[in-house]
């Protein structure tokens, strides 16, 4: 869907003022935005449009529809007057209204509320939106996954941490796993099947917990200015969460990488770029680059339209390897996202202006094909690698079933992943 420019104009004047805790004038630029968009609701004299419902992306409990009937037993039995059909006016404050609670704002409230989840036009579905609850995993015998809790200056995160039963008090690597919009580590780790690459490849895996508190839809919240600085907001509480498990395990501190899928790859992204110290490689599946928004606008405009070059958004120099992977049928985050992520990656490194990049085409049998892209240096050592995964959307390639948002059709992203780690390591 290509964005009208004068709707991110007019989304713009919206965020100002949902900041400036004016919901009125949001309202008001809301309703321009969308009528730029050719959303706007049409109002006719012979019909009445059907009634605007507000979709929650946080339902009540099962039982709120029949608490909500008891409470109003003679309400049936009492003949209906007809509504009047709302005026035109009426129609696109309802709509606007609609809009900014899909989007994650209830009214009137200001900046401390304000988050964005991810979001798919016109019909909004972020990863895991309504996807069925992961099964849980048969845990194998002498192998744990545990719950721990991370604090600091920037808030609080909860994590849950796969020791595999092959762990016997040697060192081993660490991933950091970092969950889509609506999942959960349970949820990951299942359409991952990370724990299960634990047990082959004899490695540590935790995945932290975003809270609803710090978004709604539980995406982590790469588009805030707070959010991309080293020691602030979420990129230290990851990176907390890793020293934290590094402290208490023995933990090969030359093999800690860290990986994600969509909102969790796009931080994924910050927090390898952040902590070159502490990271060794990145991997990404459906996310964007660094920097590539900061505010609701730009974070659409990003992901609707690709994060296109720009030489003023340069992630610093001193970069890490980095393995991506992008289905070229993604509606939600655009695959453009994709190029430019591992052309800014490769070039952040050292020798990433003199790479050199080789392109081979595969397939999975009876799966998707795909086109793998290889860059490196001279020497051959690996500065990254670019899977496009033709005919795939928005899901991580080759996961399972048994967790939310995977395409068991494309090539193991998880497997490649930790292929791609050793080599780098």
């Amino acid at each position: 869907m290509k964005l009208p420019l004068n709707m991110l104009a007019h989304m713009r004047a919206a965020t100002r003022n949902l900041m400036g805790g004016s919901p009125a004038a949001a309202t008001e630029a809301i309703q321009k935005a969308l009528s730029a968009a050719g959303l706007a609701p049409q109002a006719t004299a012979t019909q009445a449009p059907p009634a605007q419902t507000m979709r929650d992306i946080n339902p009540p409990p099962a039982a709120a529809p029949a608490q909500a009937r008891a409470e109003q037993p003679q309400a049936a039995a009492a003949p209906e007057t007809p509504a009047a059909p709302p005026t035109p006016a009426q129609a696109a404050q309802d709509f606007a209204q609609d809009f900014m609670a899909r989007l994650g704002v209830p009214a009137g409230l200001g900046q401390h509320s304000f988050d964005m989840p991810s979001f798919e036009l016109p019909n909004f579905h972020p990863p895991g939106f309504n996807a069925p609850a992961a099964t849980p995993a048969d845990i194998p015998a002498g192998a744990q996954f545990i719950d721990g809790v991370y604090r600091n200056h920037a808030g609080t995160r909860s994590y849950k941490l796969y020791i595999p039963s092959s762990y016997h008090g040697q060192a081993m690597p660490l991933i950091v796993m970092l969950h889509g919009c609506t999942q959960n580590p349970d949820d990951f780790a299942a359409g991952t099947q990370m724990n299960t690459l634990a047990e082959e490849k004899e490695c540590f895996v935790v995945y932290p917990a975003q809270t609803q508190g710090a978004n709604s839809s539980r995406c982590w919240n790469w588009f805030n200015a707070i959010d991309q600085q080293r020691d602030q907001g979420e990129p230290s509480l990851i990176a907390g969460i890793a020293r934290q498990v590094i402290d208490e395990y023995p933990v090969n501190e030359r093999e800690v990488f860290v990986a994600g899928l969509s909102a969790g790859g796009a931080m994924a992204v910050i927090v390898g770029t952040l902590y070159p110290d502490l990271f060794a490689a990145v991997g990404v599946h459906s996310g964007l680059p660094f920097a590539s928004a900061q505010d609701l606008p730009s974070a659409l405009a990003a992901m609707k339209g690709g994060a296109m070059p720009n030489a003023q958004r340069k992630a610093p120099e001193g970069g890490v390897p980095i393995i991506v992977f992008h289905g070229d049928r993604d509606t939600t985050v655009n695959p453009r996202n994709g190029d430019e992520l591992i052309a800014q990656g490769v070039r952040s490194q050292a020798g990433g202006k003199a790479a050199r990049a080789a392109s081979i085409d595969g397939s999975v049998p009876n799966g998707h094909r795909y086109t793998r892209t290889t860059h490196s240096q001279a020497d051959g050592s690996p500065l990254g690698e670019h899977w496009v995964i033709h005919g795939a959307g928005h899901a991580w390639s080759g996961g399972s079933g048994s967790g939310s948002y995977t395409d068991g059709k494309g090539p193991d992203a998880s497997r490649e992943m930790l292929r791609f780690f050793k080599t780098v390591s």
